[in-house]
């Protein structure tokens, strides 16, 4: 008799991607939209992963409206959504202006009213990087282990 081998479950990865305009109205809806798309996913809502997502999708977003814009392009926003974590994907358009990657930020001048962004994604991210995006741009990525 021949054994078969034991059945895994399959292996859903849920992925959205959408355009916002490079503003302070796009990044606010991104964040808005990732809540609601989190939701659909059911990732519960009062749970340390979704307001965590949410300051990660904030911060990226922003930084991706101050320091990434290029006029008349957009901001993209990717999460993918897989059983054992989240990945929150923003990429803008300028190349150029690469911001420092994991393990090489350093603290802001004190009392300076910005610089604090990637430090708090440092911060709560398991993992994160700053990788470059064809044809033209950078995305900045950051994952959250999911709880089992």
């Amino acid at each position: 008799m021949t054994q078969r081998p034991p059945q895994q479950a399959p292996v859903t990865v849920r992925v959205f991607t959408q355009q916002f305009s490079s503003s302070p109205l796009g990044a606010h809806l991104a964040r808005h939209i990732t809540l609601r798309r989190l939701q659909d996913w059911d990732l519960p809502y009062d749970t340390d992963v979704i307001h965590t997502a949410a300051l990660l999708v904030a911060e990226l977003t922003a930084n991706a409206v101050t320091h990434g814009r290029v006029s008349g392009r957009d901001f993209e926003l990717r999460l993918s959504l897989a059983p054992d974590k989240l990945v929150i994907e923003v990429s803008d358009a300028r190349g150029e202006r690469r911001p420092p990657g994991p393990g090489e930020l350093t603290a802001p001048p004190s009392g300076s009213t910005d610089g604090r962004g990637l430090i708090l994604v440092e911060a709560l991210a398991d993992r994160w990087a700053v990788l470059d995006r064809v044809p033209a741009g950078k995305t900045v990525r950051a994952e959250l282990d999911l709880p089992h």
